[in-house]
């Protein structure tokens, strides 16, 4: 079974509370938590506050993706705010071992995200120093965007370099995932899908998550 991430970036804000205790008590394994600074990407979203009101009600492991430059000074705080796992972009961070090796001394998952420009051969020499990769299926910044189908081989790479290198990281798939799309993320490789949109506009969205949840792989020609 995967595990399912939906992201908090497309909750309702004004009753964050209740959509979080709405996922306590859904199928979901991980709440994936959007930061972004309008540098990075082309959209300002949420920060430590948010993220410590969040951690005072969540009963699931927060996953949270850093979409801004110079991370580093800010890991420490995050961790401090709740976070079990940090995820950095590698278009970002010009001395990714060490950064990773922060994030996990910091006692946190460390990941790395990867823009759909960004080909995974980059992480060879980094990828056993990574506990999760994250793959962007839609070009950061915003919710709702159209899925990049060329995503099912590039998880397939991706997948190949970690069996190659005896790595254990988990490969997660944020952008566009729905029940149309996952069975082929699942059979490519994938471990972790992030659902924004899919899951918080449905009219029932427990019931998306279940159904995500029981998802298995299938290949397609």
């Amino acid at each position: 079974m995967p595990f399912i991430a939906p992201s908090l970036l497309a909750a309702d804000f004004a009753n964050l509370q209740r959509d979080v205790e709405m996922l306590n008590a859904s199928a979901a394994d991980w709440l994936h938590f959007d930061v972004m600074d309008g540098v990075f990407v082309p959209n300002i979203s949420v920060g430590l506050p948010v993220l410590e009101a969040v951690r005072r009600h969540a009963r699931k492991p927060l996953d949270v993706h850093l979409m801004i430059v110079h991370p580093e000074p800010y890991l420490e705080a995050f961790a401090k705010a709740g976070a079990n796992s940090i995820s950095v972009h590698y278009e970002t961070c010009p001395h990714l071992h060490r950064t990773l090796q922060q994030i996990r001394a910091l006692g946190c998952l460390a990941g790395i995200a990867v823009n759909p420009h960004t080909p995974v051969s980059l992480l060879e020499d980094v990828i056993t120093e990574a506990d999760l990769v994250c793959l962007m299926s839609v070009n950061p910044g915003f919710g709702g965007q159209k899925f990049i189908e060329r995503t099912y081989d590039k998880t397939a790479r991706l997948k190949d370099l970690i069996l190659r290198r005896n790595a254990a990281a988990y490969i997660e798939i944020d952008g566009g995932v729905n029940l149309d799309n996952a069975p082929r993320l699942l059979a490519a490789g994938a471990d972790v899908l992030v659902a924004g949109n899919f899951v918080f506009s449905a009219a029932d969205p427990k019931g998306v998550i279940a159904q995500l949840k029981d998802i298995r792989p299938i290949e397609m020609a």
